[in-house]
């Protein structure tokens, strides 16, 4: 399969938004970023991408509202500190992805002063169900299987192909399938980065390209505290469901909320797709037909996490991470050890693919047992009880329904093109589902909140 044409042009879209996100926010204001004085503009949603927009707006010279359903601001950024100011529990967004200089996230980070922990994904013990630990031989062979497994997917595959995943693996290379090790892998690093199941994401766009580069790092102080540096000084509205957005005025855009309403000149719409795909927002008129087609092949998937923390630990402390290949995939088959970067015991359990919403369904009780199961498993029934636990429910979420976007089988870039394009000038959308080559992580969505910033800016 021949990609040299398509990613070049994408390599372009991706120096434009870099381009854009190069200076990120700036503190001059000048004339010409005066540009937008008198002009009122309505930003739906507080995440990381309704925020960047508005931010820069807002130096722009712009009257700028944003309006918040959650009683707290950044979305799918959320940092709780039930266990105490040394241990964030990241409710959404855990890590920031390829730190490299170039990163958005990772800038924004720095100038707010973020302190980090760099993880290394090659410290990882991996157990069996029944407590057996891999061998170093063993895990070398399942990584091997699984990345040539990838690979020759990959080389097999046409840009109009319209499988999954694991039906192009049945279909190209059957014997990876047989291996329950290779479905651990297929499970703890490709689900949870799609966020769906190998059985629901395209074959061909399984494995997005990334640009940004270096090993993940963990926000010590929380990932919020970038939420709270871009919101600070915005004019933000909590509480608030959004109803309507009526364009049909040639003049001025109507919103409607469960409360009150507002008129303005641009409105920028940064709901997730959850809320789109649910109709949550009725919008006058509807979405062109072309929206509505990517809104349905854009999938939107969740991941659950649960975090225990015990008065001792009953494993080794210096390893960071655990694999468990659990019967069932998907089920809480990958865990974070805290105590290599804070000195209290706990351990976060990730359930991806399918069990994430068997997870999410779960009430908590059951949520917190199934979890507690899958480590006794491992270290024996007399593990100590937690003393507190957390855990997540996105997909049950009425202001999100789910934790990020896929590609799903026959769906292609255009269907996230699309997506960014604006409606008469007047409606614009971002969030991590509008923009193809950094969907489902946070610096996509903070790109594309400063893209459909600086269309509007190009409008004055």
């Amino acid at each position: 399969m021949n990609f040299n044409s398509f990613y070049s042009r994408r390599d372009l879209l991706k120096l434009a938004l870099l381009a854009t996100a190069s200076s990120l926010f700036s503190s001059k204001l000048t004339a010409k970023n005066n540009s937008l004085k008198n002009k009122k503009i309505i930003v739906v949603g507080a995440g990381i991408s309704g925020l960047s927009a508005a931010k820069k707006l807002t130096q722009y010279g712009a009257k700028v509202k944003v309006i918040e359903a959650n009683d707290y601001i950044g979305g799918r950024i959320k940092t709780d500190w039930i266990f105490g100011n040394d241990a964030p529990f990241e409710v959404g967004a855990g890590w920031i992805h390829g730190p490299s200089s170039s990163n958005p996230t990772k800038k924004l980070a720095d100038k707010t002063g973020c302190k980090y922990f760099l993880t290394d994904d090659d410290n990882i013990t991996t157990f069996d169900e029944d407590g057996t630990e891999w061998s170093g031989k063993r895990w070398e062979e399942v990584l091997r299987i699984w990345e040539n497994t990838l690979q020759k997917v990959d080389r097999n595959l046409e840009l109009n192909d319209k499988r999954s995943l694991r039906k192009a693996i049945e279909d190209i290379n059957p014997k990876a399938l047989q291996s329950p090790g290779v479905l651990w892998a297929l499970s703890a690093y490709t689900e949870f980065d799609k966020g769906t199941s190998i059985e629901k994401v395209s074959a061909v766009y399984h494995d997005d390209d990334k640009l940004f580069q270096g090993r993940d790092v963990i926000i010590k102080n929380g990932y919020s505290s970038i939420i709270n540096n871009i919101a600070e000084g915005l004019d933000i509205a909590l509480n608030s469901k959004v109803t309507s957005i009526n364009t049909n005025s040639k003049e001025l855009v109507e919103v409607e909320t469960e409360r009150e309403s507002f008129t303005c000149d641009y409105v920028v719409c940064s709901v997730p797709l959850g809320i789109l795909k649910a109709k949550k927002i009725k919008f006058i008129p509807k979405l062109p037909n072309k929206y509505q087609e990517s809104i349905k092949n854009i999938g939107f998937g969740s991941v659950a996490k649960i975090a225990h923390r015990f008065d001792k630990p009953f494993w080794d402390t210096k390893i960071q991470y655990f694999g468990v290949n659990t019967e069932e995939k998907g089920r809480w088959n990958y865990w974070l050890n805290y105590r290599t970067f804070c000195k209290q015991n706990i351990l976060l359990g990730l359930s991806v693919g399918d069990y994430a919403l068997v997870a999410d369904n779960f009430s908590e009780k059951k949520r917190r047992e199934d979890s507690l199961s899958v480590l006794r498993n491992i270290w024996g029934n007399d593990i100590s009880e937690p003393n507190k636990s957390i855990s997540t429910n996105w997909s049950n979420d009425q202001n999100f329904l789910g934790a990020y976007s896929y590609t799903k089988p026959g769906a292609r870039p255009r269907d996230y093109e699309n997506l960014s394009k604006p409606i008469n000038n007047k409606l614009f959308f971002c969030g991590e589902h509008t923009i193809f080559d950094y969907s489902a992580t946070t610096h996509g969505a903070l790109l594309t909140g400063l893209n459909v910033a600086e269309k509007i800016i190009g409008l004055a």
